[in-house]
């Protein structure tokens, strides 16, 4: 059973994980690739719409987007993190904005998300465990002022709602986008709220089942 720490050290490690959730973000947009990796731990995993995977695979696949001129940027919001001895769980606003060409126009999605963090205390450091996307709500626009772009209503409906548009431009870079992501509400994302609960009362693992590899 875990037990709550101390004010000051509660405080203290509150303090460093939002540093952390900042840096991930700053050092991922810059390109800084072995700072955006060292906020994880060795065996700390990523789920967001366009690549599922284990922290390392993830980050060389966002260098080899970056690399073929992919344009992802992350706005924060507010962030709350709950921690419980020597683990955590944080939430925090994230906007998600991605420019590519839709249908030959050049556009803008952008998405409103949250990343649900679950973390750990290693030999003293504070490491990421596991990140999830959750998709509230987005929407597409045109660059180019008055341009008018006219998508594909049958791939646009094949992903739900809250990231449909952002599905629908990534599907066109060629990712193979996940179409079950936890959303605004539904079952998915109840689960992941059972799962952080467990996580924070000692659960085995952060993963609803064991990931392959």
């Amino acid at each position: 059973m875990t037990t709550q720490a101390p004010a000051d050290a509660y405080e203290a490690d509150r303090s460093r994980i939002r540093e952390l959730i900042q840096n991930w973000a700053l050092w991922r947009d810059m390109g800084e690739w072995a700072g955006m990796r060292s906020v994880w731990h060795d065996d700390g995993r990523m789920q967001a719409t366009w690549k599922q995977g284990g922290a390392d695979e993830f980050v060389q696949a966002t260098i080899d987007a970056w690399d073929k001129g992919v344009t992802i940027l992350h706005m924060l919001g507010g962030t709350t993190v709950e921690v419980r001895g020597e683990r955590a769980v944080s939430i925090t606003k994230v906007t998600v904005t991605q420019r590519a060409l839709a249908e030959g126009v050049e556009c803008d999605v952008i998405c409103m998300a949250r990343h649900y963090d679950f973390w750990e205390k290693r030999s003293g450091r504070w490491g990421l465990v596991l990140r999830e996307g959750i998709y509230d709500k987005d929407w597409i626009a045109p660059v180019e002022p008055g341009a008018r772009i006219a998508l594909d209503p049958g791939l646009l409906a094949q992903f739900p709602p809250e990231y449909r548009h952002l599905a629908y431009l990534q599907t066109k870079a060629g990712f193979p986008v996940k179409r079950d992501m936890p959303c605004l509400k539904g079952p998915a994302v109840e689960a992941l709220y059972a799962r952080g609960a467990g996580w924070l009362g000692g659960a085995p693992t952060a993963w609803a089942r064991e990931p392959a590899g």
